[in-house]
């Protein structure tokens, strides 16, 4: 048995090992790397080498920024202007997320920055309004996926662009049938989502309250201690420095293409210094134990790629059949390997495969819109980034059931988004 057999066996077994009381795949997963590594004569270093130091960057840097911004009540004062605007109606609450998610990729946000801006919004919204979090995660992430085929995003200009050096002769109208496809996607997902919502009874209807367990509605502390420790000694002040703060961010992020982690940091340390908040109240909102489970998932994931897992898992996927089939092995490839690696990344090194599948008789158009919706689908997953700043963002107590809950989603859409995808828009 190879060392990529071995790797694929352990990381089976960590993801089961997740029903067991008391177990911690993320605690688990930087030793199994080790061990795994050791076995396959592999040093520390090397291993080391692959723990995801830009995730950590990018989800300390956000998450602090966004624990300013709870801290001195700007994010609940977004939170109530939002849903003012939409008038407390039960509906229109639940798709906030979504249609931010949209524009916010469809202008050409990355997923992750997409993503930690709406998933404290999404969360935020469900704690105070009694929405599930799960509903309100899904939605968060299908809108984020919805835009992410669109001309001016990274999937929709990779995809035109991979598509033209691979020699694929996409017409004209490509961008615009791959940007449909992904929001038509996005659509369904969320209907069905919210329709699930209502008739299980898990989602409320007509208009809103506040519950007692959200988030309260902002008023200044009474005790002045408390004003100069969270800043609302100035809330109108505070709140123009962190809504600046967070435009800069964003700016700077998508017009700049400048690492959103490094910006959502300093803006925060920034924030601390001029508001005098207590750095420690920022550090502990940080959600270092979905740092750990992240982080070590990635690292092991690293490890597995070196060794050659998924060359291996390609080879088992591979048959012989026709052009749709040889499209569905493809989507299945895409699938399975975007759920623990980067989708962005996964999709890239599958497009050269698809030449081969067009010169059997597959629509080019359509046989890349269905490898980059398999790759993407799988996103709604709590391993990869998109599910880690969720977590982050979501109320301790929400954590664990909210990881089980997405963890599902995410197996369930490896086994029936690459099918949905291929059979749906293969022929487009």
């Amino acid at each position: 048995m190879s060392m990529a057999d071995v790797s694929i066996i352990v990381l089976v077994a960590l993801f089961a090992a997740t029903a067991v009381p008391r177990f911690n795949i993320g605690l688990t997963a930087l030793p199994a790397a080790f061990l795994v590594g050791l076995a396959a004569d592999r040093t520390a270093d090397e291993v080391t080498a692959f723990f995801p130091g830009d995730f950590f960057v990018l989800l300390v840097g956000i998450t602090a920024l966004f624990a300013v911004a709870q801290i001195n009540g700007t994010l609940d004062w977004l939170l109530d202007g939002m849903l003012r605007l939409v008038g407390g109606r039960a509906l229109l609450v639940a798709l906030v997320p979504f249609l931010i998610g949209a524009v916010l990729t469809a202008i050409g946000t990355l997923p992750a920055a997409a993503t930690a801006i709406v998933a404290p919004i999404a969360l935020g919204l469900a704690k105070r309004y009694g929405i599930p979090p799960f509903i309100a995660a899904v939605l968060g992430i299908t809108g984020i996926i919805s835009g992410l085929l669109s001309p001016l995003a990274v999937y929709g200009t990779s995809a035109n662009r991979l598509g033209e050096k691979m020699g694929l002769s996409l017409p004209g109208s490509a961008p615009v049938t791959f940007f449909l496809g992904g929001l038509l996607v996005g659509l369904v997902i969320c209907a069905g989502c919210l329709v699930a919502g209502l008739r299980t009874g898990a989602m409320p209807r007509g208009r809103l309250t506040p519950t007692g367990s959200g988030p309260a509605l902002i008023d200044a502390p009474t005790d002045p201690a408390d004003s100069r420790a969270t800043g609302y000694r100035s809330p109108v002040p505070a709140r123009v420095l962190t809504l600046g703060s967070l435009l800069v961010v964003v700016v700077l992020s998508v017009g700049f293409d400048i690492n959103i982690g490094y910006l959502g940091l300093s803006a925060a340390v920034v924030q601390q210094l001029v508001l005098r908040l207590d750095p420690n109240e920022i550090i502990s909102r940080i959600p270092w134990n979905i740092v750990l489970l992240i982080g070590g998932l990635l690292t092991y994931v690293g490890l597995m790629q070196e060794l050659g897992a998924f060359t291996r898992i390609s080879e088992l996927l591979r048959i012989d059949g026709s052009p749709m089939l040889s499209l569905l092995v493809l989507c299945y490839i895409a699938g399975v390997t975007s759920f623990v690696a980067s989708s962005i990344a996964v999709f890239a090194t599958t497009v050269p495969l698809i030449p081969a599948v067009v010169a059997e008789g597959a629509s080019p158009v359509g046989a890349v819109l269905a490898v980059a919706l398999a790759s993407i689908l799988v996103d709604i997953n709590p391993l990869g980034i998109t599910g880690g700043l969720i977590l982050g963002a979501a109320e301790p107590e929400d954590r664990e059931p909210l990881f089980r809950q997405l963890l599902r989603c995410g197996l369930v859409s490896v086994v029936v988004g690459p099918a949905l995808a291929c059979f749906a828009f293969g022929w487009w």
